[in-house]
């Protein structure tokens, strides 16, 4: 009855998810406080106060009018206002109103832009160790995804790989900065290299390619820095961003598209992300966290929560001598695997009641993921368990 291709899917279903499961069953086994689970990147520091604020006032001011009711498929039209004129106050942008499309999160925005964007058989190029939900999205959509290897011990992308990759095929160009898996951040030096090899390819093949930034990481960063914002490096640009990590909403699925003013076809677009955004099924992003999310834009969670989780780890395996990329931002950890076949190594956690994510599916063999959005005594605790580990490939 199921599908071949969602039997297929399920198959290959994340690796993370299966993890966050199995994490529960270990829980019934051994007791909550047992149990260092480390694979969902599930944010663990509460929303600012101004969000529950905001909700309360919200629904209080509309009590008599229609807050829960559809509206455009692209978001509210004061909404949109509102988040344009914040990028524009914060980013150095010129967006209008149009040019913010309100979606179901970053993943939802991201499945709309690839439904408006993508032929059957066009490539999406992407740079390892990537969200290895990309996959999947892509496929959703007939696409192909071709990975750039990765770049250790920096991670950051390789130019040179990426130059020869790039092909009269590649439609979509898609960056993830603050980087999940490995919290780096992007300098701007390698967003410059990228825009200028893309305007080359452009130039050479005589067509439009898209270049994307995946961006729900884009305020839990930890280095004092402005992170370069591709709309003013790159015309034919697009950013897709979600609330999820910066104010820890991620079960509420809001977030936007932002669209480049000069990008070729604007207007087309424009009017196709509003009607993919309906026949994909969302039909528009959550009415009362659009709300909410014009009148919070530039709160944060207190991110020095997850700096403390970062140095106490770090601090630890400076200590064991064993080679990670030292996070920029988000709350990940990408250690590289003391063994070859990093499954085996996250199956050997397992004894130790540790839960971490093999970065196989991320692109990078080799390597495992740590999700430190967990409370700092829950991290103190695994550090015991963690020693343990390490000691034995010893």
């Amino acid at each position: 009855m199921v599908s071949k291709y969602m039997l297929d899917k399920m198959k290959s279903s994340s690796a993370i998810r299966k993890m966050f499961e199995e994490g529960k069953e270990m829980i019934a086994k051994v007791g909550e406080e047992n149990v260092f689970d480390f694979s969902l990147g599930n944010p663990n520091v509460k929303p600012p106060e101004a969000v529950n604020k905001s909700v309360k006032e919200i629904l209080d001011r509309y009590a008599a009018g229609d807050i829960h009711g559809y509206m455009n498929n692209s978001g509210y039209l004061d909404v949109r206002d509102k988040l344009a004129a914040y990028e524009n106050r914060t980013k150095g942008t010129d967006l209008a109103q149009q040019d913010i499309i309100m979606t179901c999160g970053a993943a939802g925005g991201l499945n709309v832009l690839f439904r408006c964007l993508l032929n059957p058989g066009e490539e999406v190029l992407t740079f390892a160790p990537f969200f290895s939900e990309y996959r999947p999205y892509i496929n959703n959509h007939n696409g192909v995804l071709n990975v750039v290897p990765a770049n250790p011990p920096s991670f950051q992308p390789d130019l040179l790989a990426f130059k020869e990759m790039i092909s009269e095929n590649t439609k979509i160009v898609l960056i993830n900065s603050p980087n999940n898996p490995t919290g780096v951040v992007y300098t701007e030096e390698a967003i410059v290299g990228i825009a200028n090899i893309m305007k080359e390819k452009e130039a050479e093949y005589g067509h439009s390619i898209i270049l994307v930034s995946d961006e729900p990481y884009r305020e839990i960063v930890y280095i004092d820095q402005e992170l370069p914002y591709i709309l003013n490096y790159y015309d034919n640009s697009v950013v897709v961003y979600s609330y999820s990590k910066s104010l820890s909403l991620p079960g509420e699925r809001i977030g936007y598209i932002s669209v480049s003013p000069k990008i070729d076809e604007h207007d087309t677009l424009l009017d196709a992300l509003n009607v993919a955004n309906r026949i994909l099924g969302f039909i528009n992003a959550n009415s009362l966290f659009q709300r909410v999310a014009a009148e919070v834009s530039g709160e944060t969670v207190n991110v020095e929560f997850y700096k403390k989780n970062r140095d106490l780890l770090c601090g630890l395996f400076d200590e064991l001598g064993v080679s990670y990329a030292k996070p920029d931002g988000t709350f990940y950890l990408f250690v590289q695997s003391p063994i070859e076949d990093e499954i085996a190594f996250c199956n050997k956690a397992k004894e130790f009641n540790l839960l971490i994510v093999p970065a196989r599916g991320f692109g990078c063999p080799g390597y495992v993921r740590m999700a430190y959005c967990t409370s700092h005594d829950k991290v103190e605790r695994s550090l015991g368990a963690i020693r343990r580990l390490f000691e034995c490939y010893k």
